[in-house]
Formats: C-alpha cells, sequence, structure tokens
C-alpha cells in the first residue's frame, strides 16, 4: 500500500510540476505473505522474494535502457535488491560502475548466519555487496553488483550486535547519527558524494523513510527515535540534486497502516520533489 498512499500524496503531479514527463508503469505483481508459507526462519520468504526482485531487476533494466530517470516506490527494503540490480546491468553493458547512496536507520547488512529475525529486508545492502543468498546476490548471474568502496550509508542508529563487525570489515563507509551530531550533515554528505562519485558513471539513491526520525515520519515498520530531521532531510536531497550525479531513486518502507493522516508519504513526496530538482527560491 505504500506506493498508492505516495500517488494519493501526489507523487506524479509534484514531478510534472517540476518539468518531468511521468509515465506510471505501475505496480509488479508480488506474492502476499499471507498466502506462502515463510520458509527457513532465516530466510524468511526467501523464493518470494527473489522472484519479486528478478521481476524488479527486468522492469528496471529495461526502462533504464530506454532512457528514463527512475523512481521505484516500495515496500520493504528488500525491493532495492532488484532496483541496485536492474541499474547495476544496465551500466554493466556499457563496462560502468554505480555508486550506491544508501539512506537507513538501519545498515540492513545482516547475512542469514548473523540475522536475529530472518526477515530479509535487514539484508539487501549484504546483498548487494555480494553477501547472502545466491538467489538474492546473482541476479542476472554476478556479484556483487556495487563495490563496496563505492557505498556510502547514512543516518544509521540502530544496527544488530552480530551485524556491526561485519558493516566495519565490508568496506562500506557507514555514516552514523554521532557523525551527523558531531560534524552536521553538510559535512557527512560532501563526503558521501565523493565515495559515490569516485570511478563511477552516477549513482543510486536508497531512501529507507525509517532514517527521518520517527516524529516527522511515523508510517514506517520499524521506527528508531533520534533520527534525521525535516530540513536535515530536505538538505540531504538538495544535495544529492545540486551534485547532478544521480542515475535513479527509490523510496520504501511507506506503510501506511501505522501512518498519521499520510503523513510519510506525504513527506516522501517532499523529499523525491526536493531530490528532483525543487528549491525554495
Amino acid at each position: 500500500m505504500g506506493p498508492s498512499a505516495m500517488r494519493v500524496a501526489g507523487l506524479g503531479a509534484r514531478l510534472e510540476g517540476l518539468g518531468y514527463k511521468v509515465e506510471d508503469l505501475g505496480n509488479l505483481p508480488v506474492a502476499q505473505a499471507e498466502s506462502h508459507p515463510s520458509g527457513p526462519p532465516r530466510m524468511r520468504y526467501l523464493p518470494q522474494i527473489a522472484e519479486a526482485c528478478r521481476r524488479l531487476a527486468r522492469a528496471v533494466y529495461s526502462a533504464a535502457s530506454g532512457g528514463m530517470s527512475l523512481v521505484v516506490l516500495g515496500g520493504d527494503h528488500s525491493v532495492a535488491i532488484g532496483t541496485v540490480s536492474g541499474m547495476s546491468r544496465w551500466l554493466r553493458t556499457q563496462r560502468r560502475s554505480l555508486g550506491l547512496l544508501w539512506i537507513d536507520a538501519h545498515a540492513d547488512m545482516n547475512t542469514p548466519r548473523t540475522t536475529p529475525s530472518g526477515n530479509i529486508h535487514g539484508m539487501p545492502l549484504a546483498c548487494l555487496i555480494g553477501q547472502g543468498p545466491r538467489q538474492l546476490t546473482h541476479i542476472f548471474g554476478y556479484a556483487p553488483k556495487v563495490r563496496p568502496e563505492q557505498v556510502a550509508l547514512i543516518g544509521v542508529r540502530e544496527v544488530d550486535q552480530l551485524e556491526r563487525p561485519h558493516i566495519k570489515r565490508s568496506g562500506v563507509r557507514a555514516f552514523t547519527m554521532r557523525d551527523i551530531d558531531e560534524r552536521g550533515l553538510r559535512a557527512i554528505m560532501e563526503e558521501a558524494l565523493k565515495i559515490v562519485t569516485n570511478g563511477t558513471a552516477g549513482f543510486h539513491v536508497s531512501l529507507d523513510m525509517d532514517s527521518v526520525d520517527p516524529g516527522e515520519a511515523p508510517g514506517v515498520g520499524t521506527p528508531v527515535r533520534g533520527g534525521i530531521t525535516y530540513r536535515e532531510a530536505h538538505l540531504l536531497m538538495e544535495m544529492i540534486c545540486d551534485s547532478d550525479r544521480m542515475l535513479s531513486m527509490e523510496i520504501v518502507e511507506v506503510n501506511p497502516v501505522i501512518d498519521v493522516a499520510n503523513r510519510t508519504a506525504v513527506l516522501a513526496v517532499e523529499l523525491l520533489s526536493s531530490a528532483m530538482g525543487k528549491r525554495i527560491l
């Protein structure tokens, strides 16, 4: 229901108001959890999620090959496996690589060996750097989809115990909320943008709405207090736009069932608008 909530919040009209020609390709079919067995406790719903990600990867590759600027709406963060796989393959055909800017309260770098929950939405970044179930890491037959040294993770404030050493060894540059508190978001973003553009054709933005403080974005599945503020979130998106290197973007974790008056979806649309060129003056 998250994509529908963002459509209701005026996503298409906002982008058209910025001068874009918008084509809504609709929703991709996804298996419903209540209709299937959950499967292995450390890789819950793996076949269903893998199929959804393969379907999304093919759709993203096709749209990118057709010259579209891509915005993907989720869903939980496991959809990023499909989005980034599709973008990575498109660039791979041109012998170029993709940078990845991951904005999230969580690192999403668990594997089946470290996960406390078995939820694959806690594993997508690990999968994209080649760590995880082969059904997810090797979409299109190769891994990794992005090189760890070309990935920046911003806004982290809740990390699982066994996940922590994996992050430190991975080569991914993680900027925690303490880093933002001490250095300021502008300095963090300047460094992060250098990471995701160094040797790449451009970068993909994966925005989990739980990166924003739940006081501003209450409609997310795993809220964590002490997140990015409203203005920090807009500054982050405006600096992404200023870089002129963003190739694609996705917004995930908008859950209208637990939202308040569609506030999280409205904010998601506002943030996307800032990333796509909306300015105060």
